[in-house]
């Protein structure tokens, strides 16, 4: 299984390539592509944007076209794609669908009652478990509003088999990457884009916020960094929040060890501007948006370059 881009050629052109693969023909899980221009010490990676559906995933599906457009992170991988042009960040991007496993959960948050002939099961109040609960965990099992997405249980064997092919290794070459930029830069960032459903306006403001930036409380980035993003996100006129209403979730607790030179940041972008006015489709805005998460991450990069030369890790580690 060929996940890692890094055949010879020009990266700009396999980007553009992937851009224009047919999802459902995709069968590797995701794929890495190395940096393109000058490299920066961040890694961008989109879990949940995937779209690779086999027809027999569509076909246990109740009512798939609705649980695609609920559960996808409809196209933020297209801001991903044009982000990094020339960029210097590396970008990992899941290509199976959230539907058929959610990267941003913990292996053992499942739902056994959906899973037939389970071998193992969680102990009775795991705080892991508590995803799964509410129909969200590794394997989605319903949507609110809509009930049960699939019409009939998954295999214990069909589980164990999507976590060995999707999760382990999506999770093993993200962690891989992040402590290769660790070494060659003193430090490392993640940023864990994410697209998020319009929200409300909760300040008196005429526009709920159009970006996200979760840190799980300070727990995984360094609150520098996490200020300099928002104070550029606000001085190019965005609405932006922190931690309200999205922390982050697995991947930013797998993966963001400030203490050891490597942060993660989830960014949440607001639908509304980049995707068309039923929020199916990109838009030519998404140009103006990749733009701006493209600057966002050079900027953090510049940042994250600089605690890695004041040699903060070795520190750390003392």
């Amino acid at each position: 299984m060929a996940n890692q881009d890094n055949s010879g050629g020009d990266s700009s052109d396999k980007l553009q390539a992937a851009r224009g693969w047919p999802a459902a023909e995709c069968s590797d899980p995701f794929t890495l592509f190395p940096p393109t221009g000058e490299e920066i010490p961040v890694l961008i990676a989109v879990p949940h944007a995937g779209r690779a559906y086999s027809a027999e995933l569509l076909a246990q599906m109740r009512a798939p076209e609705l649980v695609m457009n609920r559960l996808e992170d409809r196209y933020v991988d297209e801001i991903a794609y044009e982000a990094v042009h020339d960029l210097g960040a590396s970008l990992l991007v899941a290509n199976a669908p959230r539907a058929m496993l959610d990267l941003n959960r913990s292996r053992d948050d499942v739902d056994w009652s959906m899973v037939k002939g389970a071998r193992q099961r969680p102990a009775r109040h795991s705080l892991a478990n508590r995803r799964a609960r509410s129909g969200l965990g590794l394997i989605p099992r319903r949507l609110p509003g809509h009930g049960e997405i699939w019409r009939t249980p998954l295999s214990n064997d069909e589980l164990e088999h999507r976590i060995d092919a999707i999760h382990r290794p999506y999770h093993q070459a993200l962690g891989k990457e992040l402590a290769r930029i660790r070494d060659r830069w003193g430090a490392a960032l993640l940023i864990d884009l994410h697209s998020m459903p319009p929200l409300r306006s909760n300040s008196g403001t005429e526009r709920g916020a159009e970006f996200v930036i979760g840190d799980r409380f300070g727990a995984s980035c360094d609150s520098a960094l996490v200020a300099a993003g928002q104070n550029f996100l606000e001085g190019r006129g965005r609405v932006v929040t922190h931690n309200r209403p999205y922390s982050g979730g697995y991947v930013l607790n797998a993966h963001g060890m400030p203490r050891q030179a490597i942060h993660a940041l989830q960014l949440e972008v607001c639908r509304s501007i980049y995707l068309d006015w039923d929020l199916n489709l990109p838009t030519d805005r998404v140009k103006g948006v990749a733009h701006l998460v493209s600057e966002f991450a050079r900027l953090l990069g510049r940042e994250v370059a600089q605690l890695g030369s004041s040699g903060f890790f070795a520190q750390a580690a003392e």
